[in-house]
């Protein structure tokens, strides 16, 4: 079973000592196989603070990473740099890569750069990135949980979050749908929850959740919620927990598990 720890909008620059030795202790005592960054590692795209967030992701026990940027890493202030180069600083800490896929037995996750540096905060899909995800997960096979990962969500639920919704989204999810898609990870608003996106998309060929995370490490808080994370969880049981940062203990606690879906049977086809 394939345990992924999803983090997101660690904000490096306001990130919090407490959180900091409080996650690295929970990836010591859950062991996930993958560390995954949904976006928004640094505060202000600056050089130190992408080296900071480099160090930290290398001491945490996890043997595999996958970092995708967030609009907090293009910079904001220094125009030349966002027009001609604006993930130069990410590229020096993380890769070149914008986007990859971490593939087990049990599980294939893709990761999109849903970041453009002509948009300040608001996120982007592309037709061709919505038919690449279609044709790869028209791919896997029955036993794998077939995830997406992306910075800004694919589902809102309070009002003021309705602006801040993945440009495009409502062209892809019935796609992805149609091609097996069982989950959209995301971040940007700090705001944890997991919703089902066929409850309001009955149309949907098969069930998709929307499973958001909060902020990691960040003061940047929201709505009384503290640091929060998820560790979800592959399988013939895929389900997701919310972790929040207990203040008085210094740790990680569960607080919530949504069950995702019945595992697909053997032979099933992708929109099964």
């Amino acid at each position: 079973m394939t345990v992924m720890l999803q983090i997101s909008d660690t904000h490096f620059g306001t990130e919090r000592p407490v959180a900091m030795t409080a996650l690295r202790e929970l990836c010591l005592a859950q062991r996930p196989d993958l560390l995954l960054v949904t976006g928004d590692v640094t505060q202000r795209a600056r050089a130190a603070e992408f080296a900071a967030a480099k160090d930290y992701f290398d001491s945490l026990p996890v043997p595999n990473r996958l970092v995708l940027p967030g609009n907090h890493d293009i910079p904001l202030f220094d125009v030349l740099t966002r027009v001609f180069a604006p993930y130069r600083r990410y590229a020096r800490a993380f890769g070149r890569a914008l986007e990859g896929e971490f593939v087990r037995e049990d599980v294939l996750l893709l990761s999109l750069n849903t970041t453009r540096r002509w948009r300040h905060v608001h996120g982007e899909l592309s037709d061709a990135q919505i038919r690449r995800v279609a044709s790869r997960m028209a791919q896997a096979t029955p036993g794998q949980l077939r995830l997406v990962a992306v910075h800004q969500p694919v589902a809102a639920v309070t009002p003021e979050d309705v602006a801040n919704l993945l440009r495009g989204h409502e062209r892809a999810i019935p796609v992805w749908a149609a091609a097996g898609v069982d989950a959209v990870l995301g971040g940007h608003i700090h705001l944890p929850y997991v919703v089902p996106l066929h409850a309001a998309w009955p149309q949907l060929a098969r069930p998709v959740w929307a499973v958001q995370a909060g902020t990691a490490l960040s003061h940047r808080l929201r709505n009384g919620i503290g640091n929060s994370v998820n560790l979800i969880y592959a399988g013939p049981a895929p389900r997701v927990e919310r972790w929040d940062l207990h203040e008085e203990v210094g740790r990680f606690v569960q607080v919530e598990v949504t069950d995702l879906h019945p595992p697909r049977e053997a032979g099933a086809a992708p929109g099964a």
